[in-house]
């Protein structure tokens, strides 16, 4: 039997960041009966197995709409299928109706859930031991992750840091940055949005240091009750600077695992010859993951087809549902603790408030919680890099009910004034 050392292979998998997503995916299966207010996936409450099929013949149809005759349309959805994906034009129609982003349907990869469109977005740009990524602090643990996987090193960028000086630092360092990650709407996981005015900064710090900006939104289309929704960075986009990360995942069917990326950049090559960046992804993608599965794409071409390419209003529900968890969080957390040492964010949208505490939170102490007092959290320490202690936990409404989070807080407020000196 061939024996393996652990440092013999890829570095990545001693990283904390695969390990915290591995933990986080899995802490709720070792503890049932705790309630989770850790999960970032959608609710489940109006899933409906007969949308699959719904979705999957109005998908048939509309092959057929455009000419192909019957056997083609089989071959369409069982066989394998094009790399860059079956339904680009369809990703192009939602965008520019949900949007207002015009975008060429070849500057679209399909992917494998957002997930896979980090990994080839970072893998084309990581060209030099130089290169470096920078990503708005704290960061969601998938982008690190996947950083990590193509041995990118990334630079956090604080809300108090000046973008413009952080690349300059950089370059003076010999580092070159290539992009800056960054989530405007309702982040994973401070729960915190961009105003217009420093989205308009942002692409203008871009511009002036020539550098590109990754945009990641799967939370843009739930802001709270009376929030107006802002335009994506790539929306104000004139100068192509913006690589565009979307997923369906929480607006459309999380099972399903489509994502998609819009990179509309013009590459040259020696030659002199230009294409799309979206081109040499799709090369990468084709010795990952050959092609996202077509009976996938065809359930949420389904269902951008039978909303108009709109998933703002097949999504009412649910952003109510949201509205409404999200507000009994931070209701709950007031009616708790009136004042003191505890204090929250109250975010305009999206599934996350960020309880910050006078003590260290780590996973030992979720553990304690999950055991000892029937309550999941996430640790914000998975979301920075280092080994300082942070003191603060990450709470998500997404996928529980009324009842569950007044219990969840009633747990929750147990344990942290347990924990208080």
């Amino acid at each position: 039997m061939a024996d393996l050392r652990l440092t013999e292979l890829h570095s990545s998998l001693t990283d904390r960041a695969l390990n915290s997503m591995n933990f986080l995916n899995e802490v709720s299966h070792h503890y049932p009966e705790a309630i989770s207010l850790a999960a970032g996936r959608p609710t489940e409450e109006f899933f409906a197995l007969e949308d699959l099929h719904r979705y999957l013949d109005l998908f048939a149809d509309h092959l057929r709409s455009q000419g192909y005759d019957e056997p083609s349309v089989r071959r369409i959805i069982f066989q394998y299928g094009r790399t860059k994906g079956i339904v680009h034009d369809l990703v192009a129609r939602n965008l520019a109706v949900d949007e207002d982003i015009p975008v060429d349907p070849e500057a679209v990869v399909v992917t494998v859930g957002c997930q896979e469109a980090m990994v080839l977005t970072l893998r084309a740009l990581r060209a030099d031991p130089s290169d470096v990524l920078l990503a708005v602090s704290p960061t969601y643990v998938g982008i690190t992750g996947a950083a990590r996987l193509v041995d990118l090193p990334v630079l956090p960028v604080t809300a108090d840091d000046d973008l413009a000086a952080v690349v300059k630092a950089a370059r003076a360092d010999g580092l070159r940055p290539r992009a800056c990650y960054v989530m405007p709407d309702f982040a994973n996981p401070s729960g915190l949005s961009l105003d217009l005015d420093a989205r308009l900064h942002l692409l203008a710090v871009a511009a002036e240091q020539d550098l590109l900006l990754i945009e990641d939104n799967p939370y843009g289309l739930f802001p709270a009750e009376g929030v107006d929704r802002l335009p994506t960075l790539k929306a104000l986009d004139t100068e192509r600077r913006v690589v565009y990360l979307g997923s369906y995942a929480k607006t459309g069917l999380p099972g399903a695992r489509v994502g998609y990326v819009v990179a509309d950049q013009t590459v040259e090559a020696p030659d002199g010859t230009t294409g799309l960046l979206a081109d040499e992804l799709s090369k990468l993608k084709s010795m990952v993951t050959v092609n996202t599965s077509p009976v996938a794409q065809a359930m949420i071409g389904g269902k951008l087809i039978a909303n108009d390419f709109s998933l703002v209003a097949a999504n009412r529900r649910e952003r109510e549902l949201y509205a409404a968890n999200l507000r009994a969080i931070t209701d709950g957390l007031a009616a708790r603790f009136p004042a003191g040492e505890i204090s929250w964010t109250v975010p305009s949208g999206g599934f996350f408030v960020v309880v910050t505490v006078p003590f260290p939170v780590d996973d030992v102490l979720l553990e304690k919680s999950a055991h000892e007092y029937g309550v999941l959290w996430t640790p914000m320490s998975h979301f920075y890099d280092g080994d300082t202690p942070i003191h603060a936990l990450r709470l998500s409404c997404s996928a529980v009910t009324p009842m569950q989070i007044e219990a969840a807080l009633n747990r929750l407020a147990a344990l942290i004034t347990d924990q208080l000196p």
